[in-house]
């Protein structure tokens, strides 16, 4: 045995020696280590259910590569398919449907389509509510089909009815405040036209004649005063197999008559003659003196020259 072999041993036996040697634990024991499993637990439960919800998320709402729902995303835009909602307003440019579908605009209120300048000031506001269709512009159109013949226009000055007829099928017909400009107005086949005004004048002029015709039934033109036929440069020319005036008041003449007692009783009565209004066969008209008979017959001699 060297001699640090031996010092190596003695000093080993000379240690003391203790009969429980102590051991310190390495790790979590106890109460702490139950809670880091019960929230490493928790974590994993949480994890799962996040991940079971967005699974169920992308398949409810459909996401795809293209787009989301309904909502599709193309070269051309957006597409939506089937019943959309927004909840804030909405900026497109232009909204049109597909070819074999309707556009619909649905709203518990109203409808509302605002037009507006680069300025942002409003030029046009079309609004569809449940009691009326307003519509605020410059002018308003209704075009055709085809898009160039204008069937209806408005604006401050003056509405145009572009329609090749106008059919007005209310029982009190049409009102009008004032003066009507129109080349032709006519009822149905199996109506009657009438013309009424009815607290005031009814006035016809037309710069070329006005005519006035009724095919398969009457004519009759009544007013409360007068009735004016007038003609400024040419004739008024009447018709018909038959002319009558009816109602007319008979007028006689006496040779001499007497004023009252107050008048000088040489002086007499002016003389009153009455005459009767003849017709020639060519339609022409002349008065003959009225007396005991029709003159009519035997001054015929009159149209020769008249």
């Amino acid at each position: 045995m060297t001699r640090e072999q031996y010092i190596l041993a003695t000093q080993q036996n000379s240690l003391p020696r203790t009969e429980h040697p102590q051991f310190y634990p390495v790790g979590i024991y106890g109460w702490r280590k139950r809670c880091l499993y019960f929230f490493v637990l928790l974590l994993l439960v949480t994890m799962i259910v996040n991940l079971a919800m967005t699974i169920w998320i992308l398949k409810v709402m459909n996401f795809t590569v293209d787009g989301m729902g309904n909502l599709r995303v193309t070269k051309k835009g957006i597409r939506l398919e089937g019943i959309s909602e927004f909840l804030l307003p909405l900026y497109v440019k232009e909204i049109h449907s597909r070819k074999d579908s309707p556009l619909v605009l649905q709203s518990d209120r109203n409808v509302t389509v605002n037009a507006r300048n680069h300025m942002g000031q409003l030029t046009g506001q079309l609004t569809v509510g449940a009691d009326a269709v307003e519509a605020q512009c410059k002018r308003f159109e209704v075009r055709g089909s085809d898009g160039g013949k204008v069937l209806f226009s408005a604006d401050e000055d003056e509405i145009v009815i572009g329609a090749d007829r106008l059919k007005v099928t209310g029982t009190e017909g049409a009102v009008f405040g004032h003066s009507v400009e129109t080349p032709h107005i006519r009822a149905e086949p199996s109506q009657d036209l009438k013309l009424e005004s009815p607290t005031r004048s009814l006035v016809m002029e037309a710069p070329r004649g006005v005519q006035v015709n009724a095919a398969a039934g009457d004519l009759k033109a009544t007013c409360r005063k007068e009735l004016h036929l007038q003609s400024t440069e040419g004739e008024i020319f009447l018709n018909a197999d038959t002319i009558r005036l009816g109602n007319l008041p008979m007028g006689s003449f006496s040779s001499s008559s007497s004023f009252s007692s107050s008048s000088s009783p040489s002086s007499s009565a002016p003389r009153q003659t009455i005459y009767e209004l003849c017709a020639c066969p060519n339609g022409k008209l002349y008065l003959s003196p009225a007396g005991a008979g029709s003159t009519c017959q035997s001054s015929s001699n009159i149209c020769l020259w008249s």
